[in-house]
């Protein structure tokens, strides 16, 4: 006998209403599911293992590190963790943290002598009179030493930058012509229309001290100016009125403007500040700051740094666009330029930009925080504490667009007119969107596009917000994130070294596959890494009783035996 089915109707077994109507998930879904349960990474990296005691291989999938929890909700909850975990070890410090580094090591210090070695032998080639073509050949060959030596110094822990080397020995200050090379300055007078700031040395301190009997620290939120009326969805009131020009800059600069008003606050105390950031929208799209200050601060100074607090952009003026429709500036390969489409005459340099900037011109922007400012006093120990850092580290795991989530259609064209205004805002020196301005950008070159920026301050989701949306001063904890994890996986193996659980991290090599290599599916992998985080969990476990027992049961001699239970305690 044939049984028939309509489309519309559930299959035999199957719920017939509600959510779980329909066709049931897959083996990949339920592997999914079943690794964010256990925290497991649902998008692991694959890469071979090799056991250096065994010489065994074996495909092991390492987690993807992801902060975004609609890309991968276990590592992003673990990226939180750790924030959390860096804000409240630091906030309340009583000691001043140490900054431990490394003294350089011989081979480094070898190292830097070669790198010496070449720098002086550039030197002699410029300067020696041997023939231009050996000269150039020489140089290029010491060029490419240096990037080797470079790479070299990093892989062995070296911190920061290298100096370039086409600055390394440029002594230099004349033109061709015998007059000096101009320098570009600009005044360092405060703004008349800034109220001043007291102006003291900054000391090294960076702990608070004891008020009214409590060790309390501060709790700040900064926001930014008005740019007109909005709806409580956030959208303008009025979209003709509403400065979307002004947001697009401040959003840009934003991160700037807070280095600034850092400086000002350690200027007007007279100690190291340290601070514990986030950076998150708000509804109307612009972003403001949560801060976690280390020490008591006064409300009063707060406030005064705060009006006093601005940022001046000294680019090239960006007010009126000279190529708004589809002609935009063409590269110029004799040239090595850009140049007008029309005229075909070389457009603006950057550097040249800078220079006919004037005493008596005004910055291409001037950005300050808004006058509303919340301040919050949080002692140590209390529960406020904990409310804080949940509140700080909150949408850490959700990107803009999961944050400002549009819900009418207001709401969703004041975000597009947004998102118009910073594509035609410049986000720095090399951005492609000065080309509209008739701006040649810093270090320019064929494949700049004119009007096009990969950079994340002009896309939709992010709309101009900095991609590491937390910022922290060096010494709030003396320790990066990377030496925080290492800490935590640091107190995991020597807890499980204490029960006799060996967990050596230098026992296996990791590299990459190489292409077309065979490899598990993805349901399988998680399979293994749910089975082995299982082991994991029994073992920490297990540890952690050895280390820290829980109460002994009432003894049998004082123990009363309860209704129907036998004398010996079963």
């Amino acid at each position: 006998m044939t049984t028939t089915f309509r489309d519309d109707e559930p299959l035999p077994g199957a719920p017939d209403s509600g959510e779980g109507a329909g066709r049931g998930p897959s083996f990949l879904d339920i592997a999914v599911a079943a690794a964010d349960r256990h925290g497991v990474c649902v998008r692991p990296v694959i890469l071979q293992q090799t056991d250096t005691v065994t010489g065994g291989k074996s495909f092991v999938p390492v987690p993807c590190g992801a902060t975004r929890e609609s890309v991968c909700g276990p590592c992003a909850r673990k990226n939180k963790a750790l924030r959390q975990a860096q804000c409240r070890e630091g906030w309340h410090l009583t000691e001043e943290p140490v900054t431990s580094r490394a003294a350089p090591s011989n081979d480094q210090e070898e190292l830097l002598e070669m790198r010496a070695d070449l720098l002086a032998e550039m030197t002699l080639a410029r300067e020696d009179g041997r023939p231009p073509e050996k000269a150039a050949r020489d140089i290029a060959d010491c060029t490419a030493e240096i990037a080797w030596l470079d790479t070299q110094l990093a892989a062995l822990g070296m911190r920061g930058t290298t100096p370039a080397v086409t600055d390394a020995t440029a002594v230099d200050t004349e033109e061709s012509d015998g007059s000096a090379t101009p320098v570009r300055r600009r005044s360092t007078r405060r703004r008349q229309d800034a109220p001043d700031l007291p102006r003291h040395t900054v000391s090294e301190r960076t702990v608070g001290r004891e008020f009214g009997g409590w060790y309390s620290s501060m709790f700040v939120t900064l926001t930014m100016p008005s740019y007109g009326a909005v709806f409580g969805d956030g959208a303008a009131r009025n979209p003709e009125k509403y400065d979307y020009r002004a947001a697009a800059w401040d959003a840009i600069v934003c991160a700037r403007l807070f280095s600034r008003w850092i400086q000002n606050l350690r200027r007007a105390v007279g100690w190291n500040v340290q601070y514990f950031a986030v950076v998150e929208p708000q509804k109307r799209g612009a972003p403001h700051l949560h801060i976690a200050l280390r020490g008591h601060l006064s409300r009063a100074v707060l406030h005064q740094v705060n009006e006093a607090t601005y940022h001046q952009v000294w680019w090239p003026p960006a007010a009126e666009m000279r190529y708004p429709g589809t002609e935009a500036p063409v590269w110029d390969p004799g040239r090595e330029t850009f140049v007008d489409p029309r005229t075909r005459k070389p457009l603006t340099g950057w550097d040249e930009g800078l220079d006919e900037i004037g005493p008596d011109d005004a910055p291409a922007h001037t950005a300050r925080f808004g006058p509303r400012i919340d301040i919050q006093g949080i002692a140590a120990g209390s529960k406020n504490v904990s409310e804080a850092i949940g509140y700080l580290c909150k949408y850490l795991t959700k990107s803009v667009t999961e944050v400002l989530q549009a819900k009418t259609a207001r709401a969703h064209d004041h975000y597009d007119r947004l998102h118009v205004a910073l594509c035609s805002t410049p986000c720095g020196p090399r951005c492609g969107i000065w080309l509209l301005y008739g701006i040649v950008p810093k270090g320019a070159t064929a494949k700049t596009v004119a009007g096009v920026c990969k950079s994340r301050a002009h896309r939709r989701e992010t709309l101009a917000l900095p991609g590491n949306r937390v910022l922290t001063s060096e010494r709030w904890t003396g320790k990066t994130v990377g030496d925080h994890k290492a800490e935590r996986l640091e107190f995991v193996r020597q807890r499980l070294a204490a029960v006799g659980i060996d967990k050596h991290p230098h026992r296996y090599t990791w590299a990459t596959i190489a292409p077309g290599t065979r490899m598990p599916s993805r349901a399988q992998l998680l399979m293994a890494a749910i089975a082995e985080r299982i082991t994991w969990r029994g073992e920490y476990d297990r540890a952690m009783l050895a280390a820290d027992p829980p109460p002994e049961l009432d003894s049998p001699a004082t123990h009363t035996p309860a209704n129907g239970e036998l004398s010996n305690g079963y």
